[in-house]
């Protein structure tokens, strides 16, 4: 019989970063059974005693935290142990090794990562021009774009966009039908910004169109999930990206994380022959 965790995220801001590197974390284990609990905002040892306590009662009970206050830390990791509990602080180890990297003293602010700042400002601004020039739209100051993706119907332009915008990157995204698809700035100066083709294999783009089409309960006798009709899409858009020298993504075993990673690597080498 397998046994069952009782995972205890608890973190003083909104648990995003703690929640990310669990997920990360489980990713390396086949056999996890867990539940999770979340405890976010958790600033007061008053609070940190009230989770311990129901840790207690649990069996098998686990504790990952992101707390940047020492002393709130070092409170939490004294009583879990006194309970018995392990418990594992994140980024404790991370901040005071970067402390003495570079010479100085940790703000030990929670929520230090939403800050007001102009990095803050500069992925609200991509954020905005993301959803303004999704899916070819507003094409008319394309050349602002950080980043462009083409590619056909369903291989993850959006959602990888919006990943994109959420890491500071301005991306356009343009569905291709056909060679007037693309805009004629990115076929006259194929270099003015970073362009990016991406492509699945047609089998895995049949079934996410079929899917789709089950979902808004449209008739599926269309070119738009037909095999061969599919194919000769990719045959195409594979065909301009290569006309144009633009480097292709395959995205269909990728994640949209995985994707967006090999579009800022691609990003990182335009950047440097500029």
């Amino acid at each position: 019989m397998k046994n069952t965790y009782n995972i205890y995220l608890i973190s003083d801001s909104t648990g995003e970063t703690l929640d990310r590197i669990f997920m990360a974390l489980k990713a390396q284990f086949e056999n996890f059974e867990h539940n999770l609990f979340h405890f976010s905002f958790t600033r007061t040892e008053n609070q940190l005693l009230q989770i311990l306590e129901d840790a207690r009662k649990k069996n098998s009970a686990i504790i990952l935290y992101t707390i940047v206050d020492n002393k709130l830390a070092k409170f939490l990791s004294q009583e879990a142990n006194k309970k018995n509990i392990p418990c594992f602080g994140v980024l404790g180890d991370l901040i005071l090794n970067f402390s003495k990297l570079l010479n100085q003293e940790a703000t030990n602010i929670p929520s230090g990562q939403h800050a007001l700042n102009e990095e803050y400002y500069k992925r609200i601004e991509a954020i905005q021009f993301t959803m303004n020039h999704d899916d070819g739209n507003s094409m008319t100051d394309i050349e602002k774009s950080d980043i462009v993706l083409l590619g056909v119907s369903r291989t993850s332009k959006t959602p990888t966009s919006i990943y994109l915008a959420n890491r500071g990157y301005k991306t356009s995204n343009i569905p291709l039908v056909n060679e007037n698809s693309i805009p004629d700035k990115l076929t006259k100066d194929p270099n003015i910004t970073c362009i990016i083709g991406l492509t699945a294999e047609a089998n895995r783009l049949y079934d996410v169109r079929k899917n789709r089409l089950n979902t808004i309960k449209e008739n599926e006798n269309t070119n738009y999930v037909k095999l061969d009709s599919i194919q000769n899409e990719l045959d195409f858009s594979k065909k301009a990206f290569q006309k144009y020298q633009w480097p292709i993504i395959d995205v269909t075993r990728k994640s949209v994380e995985e994707t967006a990673a090999s579009v800022i690597k691609i990003h990182e080498i335009y950047s440097n022959k500029k």
